[in-house]
């Protein structure tokens, strides 16, 4: 194709190249992704494959087309779109084909996320995959003694070194194998780069991350998107799945960006810092109209860091399902580990 230097090239950069390409030979050009509405009223498509991180392969949505196909952060958009002319940067969008991977026109009628009824989760989410795998011992135990249901919000409180990130793998590579039909997105804050791609490796379903040499800006954009593009999804009827590691980082994250109140809890945290990260967490629901949405967040205690224990302790009984994990079996090379106890009702 004539292009010059691509080991030079960020991956983003070689995409943009490659679409000019196409459209000087007079070829039609489709693309497609999440949108993100700016405050000046347009928007742009960002790119899962990037994490949704603003790049040089956006694709540029103008007001009017918000407009008029009443777009939201957080729409799922794909479509006929042209190079930038003279004076321009980005790709620009043509032509509006899906929103949601639905028609434009039906999603006008949807009712808003936040007029949904909510309900209890009483559909159950199968984690046994019957195949004999010692990891699916795992799969098992959660059957057994935290079942998982359709619109469930979950909390796994776990030490460091006890085992959630496997357990999380376990989880999300389940769910991939038993229900097909649900979207599953895990979704990674301030992680090490090394377990982003084993992760991305492992897992049959979008992983979206953000690692730790990256600001808290951009921990709080990635949650923003992911939490936005979920919604949308729920408003068409999906059933959609979060897998979060860890709200304690995330929570922090808004603790380091939100605005000083002049109040400061125990631990340095600010009091108006956990109201978003809860908000977040609070949108799993199962819904009267159709669709849910599931959370999945892990919960990290016993780190030295008494702005995590306050995290926690705001978080402990937001959700409706708890599951502990224990590191006294580490020795014995037993992980993830739980630990079992009866449980009574409020």
């Amino acid at each position: 194709m004539g292009l010059e230097n691509l080991a030079r090239l960020r991956k983003q950069d070689i995409i943009f190249s490659i679409l000019k390409q196409h459209a000087k030979s007079g070829e039609d050009i489709f693309g497609d992704g999440v949108l993100e509405i700016l405050q000046d009223g347009f928007g742009f498509l960002r790119s899962g494959d990037s994490s949704y991180l603003a790049g040089p392969d956006d694709i540029y949505v103008s007001p009017s087309q918000i407009r008029r196909f009443n777009l939201r952060t957080g729409d799922t958009i794909s479509g006929k779109i042209r190079p930038p002319k003279e004076g321009e940067r980005y790709f620009a969008l043509l032509k509006v084909n899906e929103v949601n991977y639905d028609k434009p026109e039906n999603a006008r009628n949807k009712i808003l996320f936040e007029n949904l009824t909510p309900l209890h989760a009483n559909s159950r989410l199968r984690m046994e995959r019957g195949n004999g795998s010692t990891e699916d011992l795992t799969a098992r135990v959660l059957d057994l003694a935290a079942p998982i249901g359709r619109g469930q919000r979950g909390l796994i409180v776990a030490p460091p070194k006890a085992g959630k990130t496997m357990l999380l793998q376990n989880i999300a590579q389940s769910i991939a194998y038993n229900h097909p039909d649900c979207v599953l997105m895990v979704l990674l804050i301030d992680e090490r780069p090394e377990e982003v791609t084993e992760m991305q490796r492992l897992v049959k379903g979008e992983v979206i991350a953000s690692t730790f040499d990256e600001p808290a800006s951009r921990h709080v954009q990635v949650a923003e998107m992911v939490i936005e593009k979920a919604k949308r999804l729920v408003e068409h009827k999906k059933d959609v799945i979060i897998l979060l590691d860890s709200i304690t980082r995330l929570a922090r994250a808004y603790n380091t960006v939100v605005p000083a109140s002049g109040k400061v809890l125990t631990g340095g945290v600010d009091a108006n810092a956990l109201h978003r990260p809860k908000r977040f967490f609070g949108a799993a629901r199962n819904v009267e109209e159709g669709g849910s949405l599931t959370i999945i967040a892990t919960a990290l205690v016993d780190t030295g860091s008494k702005m995590d224990e306050v995290i926690y302790e705001e978080f402990k009984g937001t959700g409706n399902m708890e599951l502990h994990l224990a590191r006294k079996n580490r020795r014995e090379a037993r992980v993830p580990s739980y630990r079992l106890q009866p449980f009574r009702y409020a």
